[in-house]
């Protein structure tokens, strides 16, 4: 009797979308409008992705507002020096910046000096050929660095006034104390060791609780995507190879280049290897943090606006469940790239202050 009515309520389930098949079918192709409307998409998906010199929530297309605030722009020129401004000159890149006289614009992102009419001309490789100002503006991505940082401050300033008052940790301490004791205990200790480990927690503790907000601040609504940032990812495995290479010890650089029971001739051959390896390990670093981080919000993003483009219940309630289900492991991938940028820091850091027994 229960598989009659299961047969009963997949004939309607089918008969449904095969109705909605048809009438698709029987629309005449893809309109302007439709094109129009999946160019709007594809403008917002980049939109979430790129750095910007403002800070908006969300814009309404019919009427053209945009709905946020403003940063301020600092711009070094050659020929004017320091150039102080705020980004709504730029009216989110539609008009020409003016200030002491000098007009910018924005042009892919970047700020160009230019004339009055904002005009920008291109070399024979589309690249402007405007003079461009060295940008030390406040973005959103600089600007959620310092929120980021703000908070980390807060949080942790708390936990040790917290500490003073008693062995028993108290508010947001509660759930920061675990983790820490985890990065010690898991992470730290057995990669670094028991006597040189506590020299590199704190670079450890900021790193991982650094890059876990940033990461979850990336899948809130503010759009913000600073760990999908290739710059700020270069920066932080830069930190971490500049520590590693400081902490070397002799055995470390003998190790690199003259390995200690090998054949000469392989030592020859071994040496480039072995310093092409010491290049390698921060650029893996860089590209995983960025590749994922980029990649779960381009996938993110478009399931998103899947269920706009759908003009059916069926596929706009199933990419709603897609969506809402790739969220949940994006707040697990938020976490685990933390884990792992921390995990190969101590990693390397544990490279490069291994004693070896050349005895053995």
């Amino acid at each position: 009797m229960q598989s009659n009515y299961l047969v009963k309520f997949l004939t309607i389930i089918l008969l449904v979308f095969g109705m909605n098949v048809q009438a698709q079918h029987e629309e005449p192709q893809t309109t302007k409008e439709d094109v129009s409307f999946k160019a709007k998409i594809k403008e917002s998906i980049n939109h979430h992705l790129l750095d910007s010199h403002d800070f908006t929530f969300f814009s309404d297309s019919e009427t053209g507002k945009h709905y946020g605030f403003s940063l301020p722009v600092i711009l070094w020129d050659k020929e004017d020096g320091l150039q102080l401004f705020s980004s709504s000159k730029f009216h989110h890149g539609e008009t020409v910046a003016e200030n002491n006289g000098n007009y910018y614009k924005l042009y892919h992102n970047k700020v160009y000096k230019t004339d009055a009419e904002g005009t920008i001309t291109l070399d024979d490789h589309h690249h402007p050929t405007q003079a461009k100002p060295l940008d030390f503006s406040i973005t959103k991505s600089v600007l959620m660095i310092i929120v980021t940082g703000i908070l980390m401050l807060l949080a942790f300033v708390g936990m040790a006034k917290s500490f003073k008052k008693g062995p028993i940790v108290t508010g947001a301490g509660r759930f920061l104390e675990p983790i820490i004791l985890y990065i010690r205990d898991e992470i730290a200790i057995p990669n670094i060791g028991v006597k040189k480990h506590k020299k590199y927690m704190p670079y450890l503790l900021t790193v991982f609780f650094f890059v876990w907000f940033l990461n979850l601040f990336g899948l809130t609504p503010l759009g913000v995507n600073v760990t999908g940032n290739i710059a700020v990812t270069f920066a932080l495995a830069l930190i971490t190879f500049v520590i590693t290479q400081f902490s070397g010890n002799k055995n470390y650089w003998k190790h690199i280049f003259w390995m200690p029971g090998v054949p000469v001739p392989m030592k020859i051959i071994l040496a480039p290897i072995e310093l092409l390896g010491v290049m390698i390990k921060p650029f893996a670093l860089m590209i995983r943090l960025y590749a994922n981080i980029m990649a779960g919000h381009i996938v993110l993003m478009s399931l998103i606006g899947l269920i706009f483009v759908f003009q059916n219940w069926i596929g706009s309630s199933l990419t709603f469940v897609l969506s809402f289900a790739i969220s949940m492991i994006e707040l697990l991938v938020a976490l685990l790239q933390a884990y792992i940028f921390t995990m190969l820091s101590a990693l390397y850091f544990g490279f490069a202050v291994e004693e070896h027994d050349e005895a053995h």
